[in-house]
C-alpha cells in the first residue's frame, strides 16, 4: 500500500517553515510522521538534517526548517524553485523569469549570501552540479517524490564540508511502496505560458520488506511568454523623466562622426551633435533622442521555455543486520530557451564615398554630406574619398539571439551501511555526477567579417545604410553560429561511523551520540567555447576565454552529542562537531571547521537554544581559472551626470577623454542640452567590461550564532510559536567588484587617475568619449578575498491547529490549521573592501545597482487550511515590505517600491484516497507591475508604478525585478494523482 499521511497531518506539512524555525516536533504525537526524520519508527535511530549522529528526537540547536511536500502540491508548483524562492529567508536566484541575465538554470540563494554560499543535498548528500560555479540546478530535482526540504541557515562546514557558508537544504525523496502516476497543467488568465507535467513512479517492498526499489520519471513542458505579451515590459524604459528608451543601437544604423571636418549644414549638425541616422533607406537625417531609440523589450522572454525529461531510481537490500546495500541512478535531460533582441553592432570604421555610391548604398542627398566632410577635414584626411564614423547597427535581418542550453545530467551512487553492535553503526558510500551542457547560440556576428563587408575591404560589401536593406545573402556574409560546451563532474567517497555510549542523566536521559568518519571529494569543470567566442571576434553573445580547472579535499569529522535531564522533567543538551580539510590547492591548503551548541528546556512547554558554528568555503573553479570573458554590465558613468559638470571631476572626466564642450552642457540649464550630452557620454546603460578567475584565491570564512526560543503552551493545545534569531558574517569573501563600485571609487572617491584603483579606465574611451565596446573594454574585474557579509534578523513562526467540531461534508467533525512565517532582515550588509570600515552597502529594506534584488526588512508567508474528511481548502498570503532605492545620489522615477501582497486559493479532494483531485489559482487578485501610460514624447505620465523601477539601469530586467515580483498575473492550475 502506498505510504501517504492523511489530510489531519497538515498542521505540520502544509506550512512552510522557515530557515531558522524548528519542526515543532513536540507537538506530534507520532514522531514517525516528523519529516524531518531520514528513516526508522519512533522508537529506532534516526537522522535529522544538520548532524550525522543518528538519534531518538528530532531536537537540535541549530534549528531545522521544513517545507512538506503538501505545500508543493497546495502551490501547484512542479519546479522545485518555485516553492523554495517564496521561503522568507531566500532570496530569489536564477529563476525561470532570468531571460538577461539567465542560463536556462534555477538556483536558491540562502540570506541573500549568494547560490555557491548555500550547499544543496538530496537524501543528506551531495547532488550534481552544472557549471564551473559549481551551483546546483534545482530542475534536476524531482519534485513529485519530494517527502520534505529541510533548511539549516547558518555554516554548516563541521557537518557537510565546504559551500555551507549560508546553510544547507536538503531534499528528502521518499520510499514507495505501490505505484502513482500524475499530472498537472497550468495556464495564465491571459491564454499563455502553459505548463504541463506527466510523472509515473512505482516502488516496492521485496525479501519480507527487507528490500525496497523505487523508479520514476517524468516529463515537463513549459511555453514561453514574450515581455511584449505584458503591457508593464512592452517598453524598454529609463531616463528621467520615466520614458520609453531602449538602446542606441538602431536597425536604422546610427552613424558618429568621427573626423575633424565641418559639420555644418550636414545631418551631424543637430541636436546630437555628431550623431544621424538612415531615416529612409540611403538618406540620412539628424539623429533624434529618445525617438530613435531601439525598443529591445519586446521581443525578449519575459518566461523561458522548458523541457525536461527525469528519469531515476534508488533501492536498498539488507543482505544481513550488518549489512544493507543501497544505490542511487538519477538521468536528466534538460532544454531551455532564451531569446534576446537581435544582435546590436558596434565597429569604428572609415566608409569609401565613392563604393558607396558606386552600389546604390546612398542617395545623392547623403552623397553630397559625406563629400562636403571629406573636403574640409584637414591633413591627409582631405578629400581622400574616406569618412571615418563609428556605426551602431542593430542586426534585426540576421534575426534574433537565440540561446539553446541543452545538459544532460546523471548521478549514480553506491553505497553500503549498517549495525556493527547495538550501539554502532557504519555508513558508507561513492558518488559520482556529470553534467555536460551544450550551448548552440544564433544570431552572433563576427565583427571582423561585418567590418569588412561595410568599408569595401572585404570579398562582398553589404548594404547597412536604412533598416531592412540587408539581404539574406548580405546577412550569411557576418552571420556565425556559435556552439559551445561545459563538462562538470564530482566524485565523493565517504565512509562515518556514528553510535553512543554512556549516560550521564540524573534521572532519565538519552546515551552520549556521537559519529566520526573521513571524506573525499573531487571536483572539476569546463567550459569550452568556439573559436568565435574564444578569440573575442562576436558580437551577439559575450565573448569569453576557455575556463578548464579541478581540485580534491581530503577530510575528517567528528561530532558529540550530550545529552542531561533531571528527574523532574528539566533537559539541557549539548553538541559540538568538528572537521578538518586538506585541499590540494596551495591557497587553501588545511583548514578547520567547527561548531557547538546548546539547549536548555526547563519545562516542556518552552525550550531554549543557542548554536555557534564556523564555516568555510573554497573558490570554486570559475573563481579560480575561468578565462577572461567580456561582460556588459549595467551601471552609470560619473562623467555623464550633472556634478561632472564643474570641480575636481570635471578635471578628472575631461583629463579621462570627455570633451569639454560636452561637460560643460552638462550644467546647462535647458534640460534638453543636459540629457543630449548624458547620450553621448554615456550611449546606453551597459558599459563592456573584463571578467575573469583568479588562482590565487583562498578560503571564505564565516562565523554564524543563531538564539532561539520555542514555545508550546500546554495550555493551548495546538499552538507552537518559534522565534529565533540568526547572525551570519562572512569574511574574506571572494567577490568581483562590480563596474558600477569601481567607476565610484575612482572617479567620486580617489579622484587621481594616476591611481591603481584608476588605472583600468585610463585609454578605455572611445573618441566620442564615451566607454567603448571591445576593443576597449574597462579592466577585468577578477575575483579577490577582500569582501564582508553580514546577515542578520529574526525568524517567528506561529502555528495553530484546533478541531472546530463540526463538517460541513457530515464528517463529523473539521480542522483549522493556520501558520505563519515571518523573517525581520535587521541587516544585510556587504563591504566591498572588508579593510574600511565606512564603505558599507546596507540592502536591508533595498534594491538598485549595489544591492541587486530587493532584500524586504519584512517578508512573510501565510497560510489557513480547512480540512473535512477528504476535502482541503487552503488559501496563502505572501507579503513582502516596501523596499526603497540603494542610491542616494540619484533621485529615480521610483525611489520606493510599495508593500507587495499576493493571494492564492487552492481546492484539494480525495477520493477514496486513491485518487487526489486539486485545483487552484495563484494570484488570485492579478497582481502584477503597473502599466505606464504615455505622453506624446514617451514619457510615463501616471505615477502609481509600484514596481516600475526608474532608471532601466536599476532593474533586473523587464522593469521590474521577476524573480521577486510575480509577472505572470492570475494563474491557474489542476493537477490528479492516483496511487494504486
Amino acid at each position: 500500500m502506498f505510504n501517504r499521511k492523511t489530510k489531519a497531518s497538515l498542521l505540520a506539512s502544509s506550512v512552510i517553515f522557515g530557515s531558522l524555525v524548528a519542526a515543532p516536533a513536540m507537538a506530534q504525537d507520532d514522531q514517525s510522521d516528523d519529516p524531518t526524520i531520514e528513516s526508522g519508527a519512533a522508537d529506532e535511530r534516526i537522522v535529522v538534517t544538520g548532524t550525522r549522529i543518528q538519534r531518538r528526537n528530532v531536537e537540535t540547536a541549530a534549528p531545522v526548517a521544513v517545507v512538506d511536500s503538501e505545500e508543493f502540491q497546495l502551490a501547484g508548483a512542479v519546479n522545485v524553485e518555485n516553492v523554495v524562492n517564496t521561503l522568507p529567508q531566500v532570496v530569489p536566484g536564477i529563476t525561470s523569469f532570468s531571460n538577461n541575465p539567465g542560463n536556462g538554470t534555477a538556483s536558491v540563494d540562502l540570506r541573500g549570501l549568494g547560490a555557491t554560499r548555500t550547499m544543496l543535498l538530496v537524501n543528506g548528500r551531495r547532488w550534481m552540479f552544472y557549471d564551473t560555479n559549481q551551483v546546483v540546478d534545482l530542475n534536476t530535482i524531482p519534485q513529485f517524490l519530494l517527502e520534505s526540504v529541510d533548511v539549516v541557515t547558518g555554516g554548516a562546514s563541521a557537518v557537510y564540508g565546504s559551500d555551507a557558508l549560508a546553510g544547507v537544504i536538503n531534499f528528502r525523496l521518499r520510499d514507495l511502496d505501490g505505484a502513482e502516476v500524475g499530472g498537472q497543467y497550468s495556464i495564465t488568465e491571459r491564454g499563455d505560458g502553459d505548463r504541463w507535467q506527466v510523472h509515473g513512479a512505482i516502488g516496492t517492498d521485496f525479501a519480507g520488506g527487507r528490500g525496497n526499489v523505487t523508479v520514476f520519471g517524468e516529463y515537463f513542458n513549459r511555453e514561453d511568454i514574450f515581455q511584449g505579451d505584458r503591457d508593464f515590459s512592452n517598453f524598454a524604459l529609463g531616463g528621467s523623466p520615466l520614458q520609453q528608451l531602449g538602446s542606441s543601437l538602431p536597425p536604422e544604423t546610427r552613424l558618429t562622426y568621427l573626423g575633424d571636418g565641418d559639420e555644418t549644414g550636414t545631418s551631424f549638425d543637430g541636436p546630437n551633435s555628431g550623431l544621424a541616422i538612415f531615416g529612409s533607406p540611403g538618406s540620412l537625417r539628424e539623429y533624434q533622442t529618445p525617438g530613435d531609440f531601439y525598443n529591445y523589450a519586446p521581443v525578449n522572454y519575459l518566461q523561458l521555455p522548458q523541457e525536461r525529461y527525469l528519469l531515476g531510481g534508488y533501492a536498498s537490500y539488507e543482505v544481513a543486520p550488518a549489512l544493507e546495500l543501497y544505490t542511487e541512478v538519477t538521468y536528466v535531460n534538460n532544454r531551455v530557451d532564451s531569446e534576446l533582441a537581435p544582435t546590436p553592432i558596434l565597429v569604428n570604421t572609415s566608409l569609401d564615398i565613392d563604393s558607396l555610391v558606386a552600389n546604390g548604398f546612398i542617395d545623392a542627398a547623403t552623397e553630397a554630406e559625406f563629400r562636403s566632410l571629406d573636403a574640409t577635414e584637414t591633413g591627409t584626411d582631405q578629400n581622400d574619398g574616406l569618412i571615418d564614423v563609428q556605426v551602431r547597427r542593430r542586426l534585426e535581418e540576421a534575426g534574433g539571439r537565440r540561446n539553446l542550453d541543452e545538459r544532460n545530467s546523471f548521478r549514480v551512487l553506491a553505497g553500503a551501511r549498517g549495525d556493527i553492535t547495538d550501539f554502532l553503526s557504519y555508513d558508507a558510500y561513492y558518488l559520482y555526477s556529470r553534467t555536460r551542457n551544450s550551448n548552440i547560440q544564433q544570431g552572433n556576428a563576427s565583427v571582423s567579417r561585418f567590418t569588412a563587408a561595410i568599408n569595401g575591404t572585404g570579398d562582398e560589401q553589404i548594404n547597412i545604410f536604412g533598416a531592412g536593406t540587408l539581404t539574406p545573402d548580405m546577412v550569411d556574409v557576418f552571420r556565425i553560429q556559435a556552439q559551445n560546451g561545459d563538462i562538470s563532474d564530482l566524485q565523493v567517497a565517504n565512509v562515518a561511523l556514528s553510535g553512543s555510549f554512556g549516560d550521564f542523566a540524573l534521572g532519565v536521559a538519552e546515551p552520549v551520540g556521537f559519529a566520526v568518519g573521513a571524506e573525499y571529494r573531487e571536483v572539476n569543470s569546463r567550459f569550452i567555447p568556439d573559436e568565435f567566442l574564444a578569440s573575442g571576434d562576436v558580437a551577439g553573445f559575450n565573448a569569453g576565454e576557455p575556463t578548464d580547472g579541478g581540485y580534491n579535499v581530503q577530510e575528517v569529522f567528528a561530532e558529540l552529542n550530550v545529552p542531561f535531564e533531571t528527574e523532574s522533567g528539566m533537559r539541557f543538551e549539548a553538541n559540538a562537531a568538528a572537521r578538518y580539510s586538506d585541499y590540494s590547492l596551495d591557497t587553501v591548503g588545511g583548514v578547520w571547521t567547527y561548531a557547538g551548541g546548546l539547549q536548555f528546556a526547563p519545562i516542556e512547554d518552552i525550550r531554549f537554544r543557542v548554536q555557534y558554528q564556523r564555516a568555510v568555503r573554497a573558490p570554486n573553479v570559475a573563481e579560480l581559472f575561468q578565462g577572461s570573458a567580456i561582460g556588459f554590465p549595467g551601471a552609470n558613468d560619473p562623467c555623464a551626470t550633472t556634478a561632472a559638470s564643474s570641480g575636481t571631476l570635471r578635471t578628472l572626466c575631461a583629463a579621462n577623454g570627455v570633451d569639454t564642450d560636452l561637460l560643460d552642457d552638462l550644467g546647462s540649464s535647458d534640460p534638453a542640452v543636459v540629457a543630449g550630452a548624458q547620450n553621448q557620454i554615456q550611449p546606453d546603460g551597459q558599459i563592456a567590461a573584463l571578467f575573469g578567475g583568479n588562482p590565487n584565491l583562498a578560503e571564505e570564512t564565516s562565523d554564524s550564532w543563531t538564539f532561539g526560543v520555542v514555545l508550546q503552551p500546554s495550555f493551548i493545545p495546538g499552538l507552537t510559536i518559534t522565534a529565533d534569531y540568526f547572525d551570519i558574517t562572512v569574511e574574506d569573501a571572494i567577490t568581483t567588484i562590480s563596474l558600477q563600485q569601481a567607476l565610484d571609487i575612482c572617479f567620486n572617491d580617489v579622484q587621481d587617475l594616476s591611481a591603481p584603483q584608476c588605472a583600468g579606465f585610463v585609454g578605455r574611451r572611445d573618441t566620442t568619449g564615451s566607454f567603448g565596446r571591445p576593443p576597449l573594454p574597462t579592466p577585468n574585474l577578477g575575483g579577490a578575498n577582500i569582501a564582508a557579509l553580514t546577515v542578520s534578523g529574526i525568524d517567528l513562526q506561529i502555528n495553530y491547529g484546533i478541531d472546530l467540531g463540526f463538517s460541513l461534508l457530515g464528517n463529523g467533525a473539521s480542522d483549522l490549521d493556520l501558520s505563519f512565517l515571518g523573517t525581520w532582515n535587521e541587516v544585510a550588509n556587504f563591504s566591498p573592501d572588508q579593510a574600511d570600515p565606512t564603505n558599507v552597502v546596507e540592502c536591508a529594506g533595498q534594491f538598485g545597482l549595489n544591492c541587486g534584488e530587493p532584500t524586504p526588512s519584512f517578508k512573510w508567508t501565510a497560510r489557513a487550511n480547512y480540512i473535512d474528511g477528504p476535502l482541503t481548502v487552503s488559501t496563502r498570503w505572501r507579503h513582502l515590505s516596501a523596499v526603497d532605492d540603494d542610491d542616494p545620489f540619484t533621485d529615480y522615477f521610483v525611489e520606493r517600491i510599495a508593500a507587495y501582497d499576493l493571494i492564492d486559493l487552492t481546492l484539494s479532494y480525495d477520493f477514496n484516497e486513491t485518487v487526489t483531485f486539486t485545483v487552484g489559482v495563484n494570484n488570485l487578485f492579478d497582481t502584477l507591475p503597473s502599466s505606464p501610460e504615455f505622453n506624446s514624447d514617451g514619457q510615463v505620465i501616471n505615477d502609481t508604478n509600484t514596481l516600475l523601477l526608474g532608471d532601466f539601469n536599476n532593474a533586473e530586467q523587464m522593469n521590474t525585478y521577476p524573480s521577486t515580483y510575480d509577472v505572470l498575473g492570475r494563474d491557474f492550475f489542476a493537477s490528479v494523482v492516483v496511487r494504486f
